[in-house]
């Protein structure tokens, strides 16, 4: 059976993980495959122990390089653990993020260049992309308020970065949409949480193929 791979991106913020997982309640019972929901930086466990180092706000004086590889570390493991296993399996697989959130954070955010991280992931995920991608829009000033209100001053070290750099990050997923723009739909994620999720299935449903569907 055909297997299908979907990620989730969007700015910090912007609730992807909330949609994902109400996107896959209502999109599961329609499945006739099986389905995997995974995450990055993470998904496996070396890939959640590099995570912790990432993520760790102890660690500014992490450099913008280092940050990149790690990135791309995490992510080849995940492949290599999670992803891949599961694409051979004939498996649905969701992921909250993947190398998308790189080109944009790093590439852009971190000034190292999208040619440049899009080589290392490249050789991380040995070219595998996702079918379809769903970026989930919304202003990083808004992302950054609702961190705030939700986290409660228990920002990781990303999250934690200046507004500044959340605005070149957002800089670089519109780069990112445009030069994918025919596997990346764009979601308004400014309205109400319902509204955001009934968009995502639909295009879900629409994208998958036929036959990983129930009649």
């Amino acid at each position: 059976m055909k297997s299908f791979f979907i990620s989730f991106e969007g700015p910090d913020g912007s609730g992807k993980s909330t949609v994902l997982e109400q996107v896959v309640a209502q999109i599961a019972p329609k499945l006739r495959a099986q389905y995997l929901v995974t995450r990055e930086p993470g998904g496996s466990k070396i890939a959640e122990q590099i995570r912790q180092f990432i993520l760790d706000p102890a660690n500014i004086a992490m450099s913008a390089k280092t940050e990149a590889l790690l990135y791309a570390a995490s992510r080849s493991q995940h492949m290599a653990e999670t992803i891949i296993p599961a694409l051979e399996k004939g498996q649905v697989v969701f992921s909250d993020r993947f190398v998308d959130s790189s080109l944009a954070y790093q590439g852009v955010g971190r000034d190292l260049g999208i040619e440049a991280v899009k080589a290392i992931n490249d050789f991380a995920t040995s070219g595998i992309e996702p079918d379809v991608t769903i970026f989930l829009d919304v202003q990083p000033e808004v992302g950054l308020a609702r961190i705030a209100k939700d986290h409660g001053g228990q920002e990781d070290r990303l999250e934690q970065e200046k507004l500044s750099f959340h605005q070149k990050v957002y800089q670089g997923y519109q780069w990112v949409n445009q030069q994918y723009s025919d596997r990346i739909e764009v979601v308004n994620a400014n309205r109400p949480l319902s509204k955001v999720v009934a968009d995502c299935v639909k295009i879900v449903v629409n994208r998958l193929p036929k036959e990983l569907l129930k009649d």
